[in-house]
């Protein structure tokens, strides 16, 4: 039968029934076909394709995808796994993202079935010129079973769907795969998941939730400063440097090194095993209580207590005296989040613990399609020390237990990581989907319960397991493997090489996941060799930025680009996402492609250029690695057109728009463009160019074009521009302005007069350009820029 629609299970107004459409996609004989074109042939008779009984209305009046179509199977015989061919495909190019480790996804492309990696979690047929659609290909959850995509023998398309457990089979399936097909590729994404949020009625769109207020805010993580030997004197210093420095933080992250833990065969002791602190000795630890290791639970406040100080029911010692004095002494600090494991810590919780739920240890077990991913200490420790798992019907006392103590000392979130690791643990409690439900079911009332329903980051979750279960009340999380200051494999060049790479798996994952979770980039270092490369990706990216610098050594010029000095950030209003034309190319290792990227700000939209060439997958090592003789420079095409100014949050007005200023950062050049023209870019290895891209309007009465760019030190300089009104009568545009610095419009003639909140002030103006100095205004208040021509 075909999937249901219906009010109960949706609650989206945006969802409606068209039953009677016909497909875009349609299975006719042994051919898939997408418009009437053939997309997969020899498709086995056992395949089953069911019309979806609904599709999504685009943001737009008319969607841009036609209704798709559920696609299953039927088997010979009952069984936990099963891996079925859906039909050769040929000579088509596809984008994919598929996991390269247990915990992080990538993008690939190819033309073949056979050019298909394992455990892919989505993919997408590029257009043609001759009518082909854009053909979107989802593995889905089905009852019990998750499915994903993999090569199959004579360039077939196979779709694994498996259970998790030898105790959970089946043999039929009518959805573990959904085809939907459109000629906007960005659409057709956000269609197809609005589809599959009412087929499945088990998550949350990101839409449809509030990211917490740390995605404003810059931050500090303790992981690069510390590792696992961070302490509250060394938190203390960390803040109190970047405070001096003119980048005060708002968001503290306290990463691993927190936690009670121990091994095994060590005595449970007041060290509680914070003495493991080489890199990989403390996975197979586990925790040992909810409250905080002796490091911060030794901390005593230096406040003086009585009338008119610190209150006496007031913590005097401990994680809740460090986080208020923290708070009271770095105002900016209104978001202090900690790091824990999904299952309490790496290795789980130890079990038999007088105030803790109870717990087995369990022997994780990979997956064929797991055994395919990259080499992993993480993993490799995991599965020789198994993991201290609490039963799924108790996973509430764990959330409920950590998150409760953890709020009581006024902790505002958590940075919850390792979560893909319940596939591994699934056996004897009836597979993957059952336990993972529980454990979201779980962890999601906590949040709710003691986090405001929002204050978490997701980390080490790129599966869909976890976007189609996991993402009910849980909206931001990280889209990328980790930062690696260095390669450690120790390849001295992967200080560079893996920089591109991680660049590629945010931009490419946040097509798929940022329809579920708000995406965060991660951490950098501002003194790393190619900071300013991070830097710029994370100031166009829509999302938080925060840096885990060692204490006292910050490139201050460089954050200063970023961050403002109330400690917030000009954040774009949508997510940074791959433009049209890279979708289907290699922007790490054809030696030709450079990675772009788009996003929009209120009045603009913003275009990044970056060389990332010189490493990524090998499907010959099956791991990343360096691919040098690629790194060369690369050189691009941009152009307004590259900006989707219609797939952001709300389609951006363009109406009777016929040039567009460009400004490129790094180069400090204008340029006026058609929406058909381009611009040429040469980058170095490792190199970018940011460009604000902003439409030229009109002052009718002298026809005076006017384009507003931004502050031009600030990275994402037309962030910094948050109301815009022309004033046709008096011949005045009013633009209110966030941050200070050099403030730069296009105007085809001189002003005769420039105002900064109502008083004249000096201005130049060169090469078309109108350029004054907005001083900070002393609170988080808008400066008010008047050109009076």
């Amino acid at each position: 039968m075909a999937p249901s629609l219906s009010k109960a299970n949706s609650g989206m107004s945006d969802v409606s029934d068209h039953a009677y459409n016909p497909s875009f996609i349609s299975l006719e004989g042994s051919n898939f076909m997408a418009n009437g074109h053939v997309i997969l042939s020899d498709v086995p008779s056992n395949i089953v394709a069911t019309p979806s009984s609904f599709t999504a209305i685009a943001i737009t009046d008319k969607p841009t995808a036609s209704p798709g179509c559920f696609v299953g199977f039927e088997a010979l015989k009952p069984n936990s796994r099963h891996v079925m061919p859906v039909g050769e495909l040929k000579d088509i190019p596809f984008m994919s993202i598929f996991r390269f480790k247990v915990w992080w996804t990538t993008h690939w492309v190819g033309r073949n079935g056979g050019d298909l990696e394992h455990e892919t979690q989505i993919m997408m047929l590029d257009r043609s010129d001759s009518g082909r659609p854009y053909v979107l290909l989802l593995p889905l959850v089905e009852g019990p079973f998750r499915a994903s995509l993999q090569p199959g023998q004579d360039d077939n398309i196979d779709v694994c769907v498996e259970s998790g457990s030898t105790k959970v089979l089946g043999q039929s399936f009518r959805a573990s795969l959904y085809m939907q097909a459109g000629e906007d590729p960005f659409g057709l994404v956000k269609e197809a998941m609005k589809v599959i949020r009412a087929h499945l009625g088990t998550f949350r769109l990101l839409e449809e939730k509030a990211p917490p207020p740390i995605v404003d805010k810059f931050g500090w993580c303790t992981w690069d400063a510390f590792y696992l030997t961070v302490h509250p004197q060394g938190v203390w210093e960390g803040v109190k440097g970047l405070v001096e420095g003119g980048c005060p933080p708002g968001l503290v992250l306290i990463d691993d090194g927190w936690q009670s833990i121990c091994h095994d065969e060590d005595p449970i002791t007041d060290q509680e095993g914070m003495n493991r602190t080489s890199a990989g000795e403390q996975m197979p630890c586990r925790l040992i209580k909810f409250e905080e290791n002796y490091k911060f639970r030794e901390y005593e406040s230096p406040k003086k207590m009585g009338p008119g100080l610190v209150s006496d029911v007031k913590p005097k010692k401990g994680m809740g005296a460090f986080v208020r004095d923290l708070k009271e002494e770095f105002k900016t600090v209104e978001h202090v989040y900690v790091w824990h494991a999904f299952c309490g810590y790496w290795g789980g919780l130890k079990p038999n613990i007088d105030g803790l739920p109870e717990a087995e240890v369990v022997k994780p077990k990979l997956s064929p399609g797991l055994e395919m991913t990259m080499e992993d200490l993480a993993v490799d420790k995991i599965v020789n020390n198994g993991v201290g798992l609490v039963p799924p019907e108790l996973a509430h006392q764990l959330y409920e237990g950590l998150h409760s103590h953890l709020e009581s000392v006024g902790i505002d979130g958590v940075k919850v990581d390792v979560i893909h690791l319940l596939e591994m643990l699934c056996e004897e409690y009836g597979g993957r989907v059952d336990l993972a439900k529980a454990y979201y079911k779980a962890i999601s009332a906590s949040v709710r319960k003691h986090f405001k329903g929002n204050g978490v980051i997701a980390s080490m979750e790129h599966c869909n397991d976890f976007m189609f279960l996991g993402t009910e009340a849980i909206c931001l999380g990280r889209v990328g493997d980790d930062f690696w200051c260095t390669d450690p494999s120790g390849d001295p060049n992967g200080t560079f090489w893996l920089q591109g790479c991680h660049m590629v798996h945010c931009a490419y994952n946040s097509l798929w996941m940022g329809n579920f979770i708000h995406p965060d980039w991660d951490m950098f270092q501002s003194t790393h060799p190619c900071a300013e490369f991070h830097a710029a990706s994370r100031a166009i990216s829509g999302g938080p930025i925060y840096v885990s610098d060692s204490v006292g050594k910050h490139n201050f010029e460089l954050l200063k680009s970023m961050v403002l000095p109330d400690g917030s950030i000009l954040r774009c209003e949508y997510y940074a996402l791959p433009t049209r034309d890279c979708l289907f190319v290699d922007p790490l290792h054809d030696g030709k492609t450079m990675l772009k990227i788009w996003n929009l700000n209120k009045f603009t939209g913003v275009l990044g250029a970056f060389n990332c060439q010189g490493g990524g997958w090998s499907r010959e090592t099956r791991r990343n690695q360096c691919f040098s003789q690629y790194s060369k420079v690369v050189t691009c095409m941009a152009s307004p057109r590259d900006i989707e100014w219609k797939n952001g949050n709300q389609p951006f007005p363009l109406d009777g728009v016929e040039v567009f200023a460009m400004y490129l950062a790094k180069a400090k050049k204008l340029a006026l463009l058609k929406p058909t023209h381009a611009l040429e870019i040469s980058l170095e290895p490792f190199n970018f160019e940011l460009i604000t891209v902003s439409p030229v309007m009109t002052l009718p009465e002298k026809s005076i074009q006017f384009a507003p760019i931004g502050l031009v030190k600030m990275l994402n300089s037309g962030g910094a521009l948050k109301s815009l009104e022309l004033d046709d009568e008096d011949n005045v545009v009013r633009i209110g302005v966030k941050g200070e610095g050099e403030m730069r419009v296009f105007a085809s003639e001189k002003p005769r007069t420039c105002r900064i909140n109502g008083k004249d002030v000096e201005f130049e103006y060169d090469e078309q350009m109108i350029v004054v100095r907005v001083p900070w205004p002393g609170s988080s208040n808008l400066s008010l820029v008047e050109y009076l021509f």
